[in-house]
């Protein structure tokens, strides 16, 4: 299980370290015009079916977090992705582990 803190002092882009807002990355919508969409899209379409083969077989089960670090100054607000390691639990923001504590999910 994996705890990140909502906020934390990273180094950014104009040359000092400042406070950053984390945050997880969402994957965002897949463009339809994309190169290999369109060429895709292009073999699909007309009589037939299915062309290309449907990979079945996923071996992993977890994704890799990627967290987006934004800057809190108001006039810079540069953001930056930092990819972590892949783990079945993340938590952002969560409560401090404390000493002889049980792990509750």
């Amino acid at each position: 299980m994996v705890n990140v803190p909502k906020s934390c002092g990273t180094f950014k882009k104009c040359g000092k370290h400042q406070l950053h807002k984390v945050t997880q990355d969402q994957k965002s919508k897949c463009s339809l015009y994309a190169t290999g969409e369109r060429c895709y899209d292009g073999k699909q379409s007309g009589y037939g079916g299915q062309t290309k083969p449907i990979f079945w077989k996923k071996a992993r089960i977890t994704k890799k977090i990627v967290l987006r670090l934004q800057c809190v100054e108001p006039n810079c607000r540069s953001t930056r992705m930092l990819a972590m390691k892949r783990c079945k639990h993340f938590e952002l923001g969560g409560d401090k582990k404390k000493k002889g504590q049980e792990i509750q999910f």
